[in-house]
Order: structure tokens, then sequence, then C-alpha cells
């Protein structure tokens, strides 16, 4: 008895030891609320990367463990989450989706020593600003959305009034700031600039004042939820408006919201990595899952590709190694190949134009 005792002690001790040597890390976006598709987008993307990693013999020889944690875009519950990331041990974060959540949360990631790769937080702050140097992210910024999308209106609605409008988030605001300086810049006159509330369900008023206003173009720095309902708002009221926007469209839930009315929306995003020939296998394989590939789930996948390709050459999971692997490294990943400048911004293309059609985005053809 006291024999089978003891050995029941010693497997326990060794199940204990094989579990320590798993590498947790994590990926922490809105897993619920009104954006919660984004954090759909996050965790699928996530969860293949850590099954085809540990397929493939995990990192240096350790396996992957995914901790995932819901901070419905709220800087609080995101710095709640990051707290108890550090808590229960993560190694490193691919997070978190909306910048207003990214930023408090990678002040606690530098205090613990976790490196940070956002997939998809494109306010200038979170790297500009970064309080450590293990912060990273694998998209681009909003002032390089901006500049794209400032000179586009001019280009192309020179005859149009342009309205500008921002839900007050450090994503939304930031985004319509960047590209009505960039509209200004190159001579563009905004006929309107104002802020709303994220969340609300009836923007009438406001649809109203740019119909009495003439406005032809809406810009509108915010999420697809309220962008899709003023799209739909403005066609109830008869109005013609192009709505134009930034990379928070890419989610087929707009077009959910919005139906026809979405047709002929356009907005920024980065060249889509559904078309890498690289990505191909893995396209295929996430469809014969029934995941879609769309928005950011291939950007959170290359994110943790890229911190695991810096661990193996760091040779462990070590703060300092780490950072400095991703500071001189060039990552293959499913994005491309890619680098990390001095600021942890990627050094990939930028921006381009999306049009959404029949239900679907798809390069804008001019």
């Amino acid at each position: 008895m006291k024999k089978s005792l003891l050995a029941g002690v010693a497997l326990t001790f060794a199940m204990s030891s094989a579990a320590y040597a798993d590498i947790l890390i994590g990926t922490a976006g809105p897993m619920t609320g009104q954006y919660a598709s984004f954090g759909a987008q996050m965790k699928a993307g996530a969860e293949q990367a850590v099954e085809d990693i540990n397929a493939a013999g995990g990192v240096n020889g350790e396996m992957l463990k995914l901790f995932i944690g819901d901070d419905a875009c709220d800087p609080k519950q995101a710095v709640a989450v990051a707290n108890q990331a550090a808590g229960e041990g993560v190694a490193f974060m691919a997070g978190h989706f909306c910048s207003g959540s990214s930023i408090p949360a990678s002040a606690v990631y530098a205090e613990e020593g976790i490196v940070q790769i956002s997939p998809a937080s494109t306010n200038p702050k979170f790297t500009d600003e970064r309080p450590g140097e293990g912060i990273f992210r694998v998209c681009g910024r909003d002032d390089q959305q901006g500049a794209v999308a400032g000179q586009f209106l001019v280009d192309n609605f020179a005859d149009k009034k342009v309205a500008f409008v921002h839900d007050k988030t450090a994503y939304g605001k930031g985004l319509a700031d960047a590209t009505m300086a960039a509209y200004e810049a190159a001579g563009g006159k905004p006929a309107m600039y104002e802020a709303y509330t994220a969340g609300e369900k009836d923007y009438t008023a406001l649809v109203s004042k740019l119909k009495s206003e003439g406005v032809g173009v809406l810009y509108v720095g915010g999420y697809h939820t309220e962008a899709g309902l003023m799209a739909r708002q403005m066609r109830e009221q008869g109005m013609d408006t192009v709505l134009v926007s930034g990379d928070a469209l890419v989610t087929d839930e707009y077009w959910a919201i919005t139906g026809d009315a979405g047709e002929g929306t356009l907005m920024t995003f980065s060249p889509d990595p559904r078309k890498n020939e690289t990505a191909a296998p893995l396209v295929e394989k996430f469809r014969a899952k029934g995941i879609e590939p769309e928005g950011y789930v291939l950007y959170t996948y290359a994110a943790i590709q890229a911190w695991a390709d810096a661990v193996k050459t760091a040779g462990s999971t070590d703060f300092e190694p780490v950072v400095k692997a991703l500071d001189d490294g060039t990552f293959e990943t499913v994005l491309g190949s890619l680098e990390f400048d001095d600021k942890g911004d990627v050094t990939l293309p930028g921006y381009v134009f999306y049009e959404w059609k029949d239900g679907n985005y798809d390069y804008l053809v001019q």
C-alpha cells in the first residue's frame, strides 16, 4: 500500500513537471461584446498557430498552451486581463485588439517582462510611447492608414463635401484625426468634424445633419457596428453618401448589419494576407474547418509565428534574449517576410483600398 502511494506521488510529480514544461502564451481581445467578431478572429488565429507549432514539435522541444483573455475592448478590463496573464505565467501575449486596450495593458506587460505583439492595434502611441522594449505590432499604424485615406479622398472626391466623425476611442479618434490631417494637407476642406457615442443604435440626428449639410462622403473613425448602422440609416433617409472607413470594417458582420446598404462602402486595410501564395495551405486549412481567415486571423497567427521563431533563435523564452531576437531578426510568416524597426513597428507593405460588393470585400478596382 505504501509502495503504491509513493508511486502515485512520483507519478503526480512527474505529471506536474511535464505540465510546467509547457510554455503558456496568450491572446486577448474582445471575446464578448459588440466587437466580439474580432476577438473570434484572434482566437481562431491563435488556436491554429498553437496547433501547428505543437504538431511540428513545439518550440525548443516544449509544447505551447494558450491563455485566452476577454477585455471586451475596455481599457480597465484589458489591464485586469494583463495582470491575470502575468499571474498565470504567460510568456508572450498576441494582443490586444483595440488600441485603447493594448496601450494600458502594455504597461503591465512591460513591468512583468512579457513580450507583447499586437496583431491589430494601430494607434501610433502604442509604439511611439511604448513603456518597454518588448512591445511590438505586426499591423500598420493609423498615421500610415490616414495618409493613404486622406490623399484618396482629395483625389477621388474633390467635388463632394467630406465629413469626418469618430467614436472618441484611441483607435477611432486617432484614425479620423490622421485621415483629416492628411486630407487637409492635400488641400481638402472638411465639411464637418464630430464625435459620436459608440454602442448607440440610433444615429438619425447625425444622419439628418449630414443630409442637411449636403455631405457626399462620410469618413468614419470607428468600428463596423456603428459604421454599419450609419450606412443603413443614410440609405433609409434617401442619401447616396459614400461611407469610407478603416480596417475595423474587415469583418463579415459589417454586411450583416448593412445588407445592401453596405454596397460601395470603402475602407483601408493592409494587402489581404489570404492572397499570399505562402499562406494558401493555411487558408485552405481554416476553410476546411469552416473558418474564413478574414481580418486579423492571419495577423494573430503571424504574431505567434514571429515570437516562436525569436524564441528558437534565443534558445529560451527569457525576455531580453527574445526581444533581441525580435529586434535583429527577419521572420517568414503568413503575412510575408517581416522585420521590426526600433520602435517595434513592422516593416510590411502599407495600406490599400477595398470596396464592399455583394456581401464581400475585395481590392478596389479603379
